[in-house]
């Protein structure tokens, strides 16, 4: 199929990486066989500055973890030189899984977060990593603890206005920031509730599901306890959790030319983890959090006890914003219409675990 002005979908699942694609009308959906197959994709990411250049982020129980690469558009992949680690001895395992990819705008600096938590960085596009240690080894990790099936340094994102403004979330632990390129790191999370925490308003703890930096500075987050908005580069947040079914979740996603338009899934509870009564539900904002519109037109509402993993929901920019998203049951949704319409792109694919979308 002929994908001129398409989207294509990388679609992470626990058993290999898909490669999607559609025309822009989303009338056909073209499904690849998996590659990488048999490893969990837990995140993709692509080169800002090489057209065609992938990373992948793959874990095996046997194989162990390894970040990917990818020079064809995803085509075929080969694991990169090296894969980040702790020193031997500081943890049980120095690298469980790689959880997230992320570069600087000039893609002269590859991020990587694993499990057990940590933040490594690749200048040599991964023949070697060095740990960032101003984030490892902050003083408030004392407070940093396994949450329910991951111990990791997740959501990590780079200011593409200032390369020096870095931004990262351990689950569980909160939200960090630092303004001088990975140097030294702040506890980020002035204003957000942490109620599964004995402590009063604690520094650090948190277990912070997702964040997300909009391309014009401004951060969301999906934590334990509701949903919160930064206008001030993660100095203080605001809860906009709104009146929708739960303040639980994980996947939260932003239009890149609207930063006032955001996406969330509610789910239950950290017990269920599915969607809440069974009805696979997608709230809209269109004033930053302020207000929200159920948008779930076309998608399962009844007996649907699915989840919708972290960084499995991803959006296009454009008039009618593409979104996306998968669930754990398989199933791959999409939207051309800023989420007023959905219709099923694939089903029956291992259970999802990311999502990337990409304009050809």
């Amino acid at each position: 199929m002929t994908n001129q002005n398409g989207v294509t979908l990388f679609v992470g699942t626990r058993r290999g990486l898909f490669r999607i694609e559609t025309d822009g009308a989303h009338r056909e959906w073209n499904i690849g066989a998996p590659q990488i197959e048999g490893h969990e994709i837990a995140h993709v990411c692509a080169h800002p500055t090489r057209p065609g250049r992938l990373y992948a982020a793959a874990n095996h129980n046997v194989w162990g973890a390894h970040v990917y690469a990818s020079d064809d558009s995803g085509t075929s992949w080969e694991p990169l030189a090296s894969s980040p680690h702790h020193p031997e001895g500081r943890y049980e395992e120095s690298l469980k899984a790689v959880w997230y990819l992320a570069m600087t705008p000039d893609g002269r600096r590859l991020y990587a977060g694993i499990d057990p938590a940590g933040l490594f960085v690749s200048d040599d596009d991964g023949e070697s990593w060095q740990p960032v240690e101003g984030l490892n080894e902050h003083p408030t990790n004392r407070f940093w603890e396994p949450s329910k099936g991951i111990f990791a340094v997740h959501s990590v994102y780079v200011d593409p206005a200032d390369a020096q403004n870095v931004f990262a979330a351990v689950s569980a632990g909160g939200v960090y920031r630092s303004t001088d390129g990975g140097l030294s790191w702040h506890a980020a999370n002035q204003g957000v509730r942490a109620e599964n925490i004995p402590r009063q308003n604690p520094e650090a703890g948190h277990n912070v599901h997702r964040l997300i930096l909009h391309p014009g500075g401004r951060l969301y987050r999906q934590c334990y306890c509701g949903v919160y908005r930064s206008d001030d580069s993660a100095r203080s947040w605001l809860e906009v959790t709104g009146d929708v079914p739960s303040d639980y979740g994980f996947a939260i996603a932003t239009q890149a030319a609207d930063a006032d338009m955001l996406f969330r899934i509610p789910m239950s509870n950290s017990h269920m983890r599915a969607t809440v009564d069974g009805r696979l539900r997608v709230y809209r904002s269109d004033d930053g959090g302020a207000s929200w519109a159920e948008r779930s037109a076309g998608l399962p509402q009844q007996h649907a006890y699915v989840g919708v993993l972290r960084e499995a929901m991803d959006t296009l920019p454009g008039p009618s914003c593409g979104v996306y998203f998968g669930t754990n049951g398989g199933h791959l949704f999409a939207s051309r219409d800023a989420g007023d319409s959905w219709q099923m792109a694939a089903g029956f694919l291992p259970p999802i675990s990311s999502v990337l979308a990409l304009t050809v």
